[in-house]
């Protein structure tokens, strides 16, 4: 099973309430691909296939599993007839929790998987080599299929925490090192160091080159070749654009104001954040908060 996460920008989708579920035929691919503004779990049930995730391509067969998150550019290529679930929902559907305290988990919690797919989804593609979880995730999923089509008292709650558990088990697969460096193609160093810049994104100074440099044991003078050779763009852009797809992810997913964002996020101020954010989208914050609002009306 694989999850995959990539990002481009093409035609794009808003979610019009906060959870979907829906069982189809691929058929209504043709147009893609496409940048969908929330996160979406896609289970194949029939066909075979390539799936293109920001220009990076993936052959899918049944059982596959994958997950995609807001303004990843997502497409398939259909060789066979293909039938798939598709699980869609927004961080506020993941957010409805009664207290303050859940809120913070969530919010934190969120935070982690944002640094986990930035990582692995950009640069590899994420296996599930444990047989159990792989069951574990297609069972979960069947069982939030029947929830949603019911709809019993209480089938909301219920529909959090069975897409809480599918996620905590892709996180687990993470964290246990089991899909780490699959491919053979980088050396362990280069994926510990996108890493640390994905966890500490917010942080400045912990990104600055000398900092790496004595982190990971390289000299500051190669740090930004070592990194170029094995990603193919500068650190300093890498940086820049990981940063501002969380602000187009914070403005499409949140009621935070941009001042809020540039807070959270590490800019200096609000005109730091709008200037970086032009330079890569060719529009203001507020202008593209302004046209997603516009396109979901």
């Amino acid at each position: 099973m694989v999850f995959s996460v990539f990002l481009q920008v093409k035609k794009q989708k808003t979610l019009h309430q906060p959870f979907e579920v829906y069982v189809a035929d691929m058929d209504c691919w043709n147009e893609r691909p496409l940048i969908y503004h929330f996160f979406e779990i896609v289970r194949i049930i029939d066909g075979t296939g390539t799936r293109e995730i920001n220009r990076n391509r993936f052959e899918y067969h049944p059982g596959s599993i994958f997950l995609f998150t807001p303004l990843d550019c997502r497409g398939f290529d259909v060789e066979t007839p293909t039938r798939f679930c598709s699980i869609r929902f927004s961080e506020v559907f993941l957010s409805e929790y009664k207290t303050e305290q859940d809120k913070e988990r969530v919010i934190e919690w969120l935070k982690q998987l944002e640094t986990i797919f930035a990582h692995h989804n950009r640069f590899e593609e994420l296996l599930i080599r444990n047989d159990g979880d792989c069951r574990m995730i297609a069972s979960l999923i069947s069982h939030l299929v029947t929830e949603y089509e019911q709809r019993q008292a209480g089938h909301e709650e219920n529909l959090r925490h069975l897409v809480t558990l599918i996620l905590n088990v892709i996180t687990r697969n993470v964290h246990d090192g089991r899909a780490a460096d699959t491919s053979g193609t980088k050396p362990a160093l280069i994926n510990r160091l996108l890493l640390h810049i994905q966890r500490h994104i917010a942080d400045p100074e912990k990104l600055r080159v000398e900092y790496l440099a004595g982190q990971f044991n390289l000299s500051p003078n190669y740090v930004g070749e070592y990194f170029r050779k094995y990603t193919g763009e500068s650190l300093q852009n890498y940086v820049a654009s990981s940063r501002v797809k969380l602000v187009a992810q914070r403005l499409t997913q949140s009621n935070l104001t941009i001042s809020e964002i540039a807070n959270e996020l590490g800019y200096t101020d609000e005109s730091h954040l709008s200037r970086q954010f032009r330079k890569h989208h060719g529009t203001s914050p507020t202008a593209f908060r302004k046209g997603l609002v516009t396109a979901a009306v």
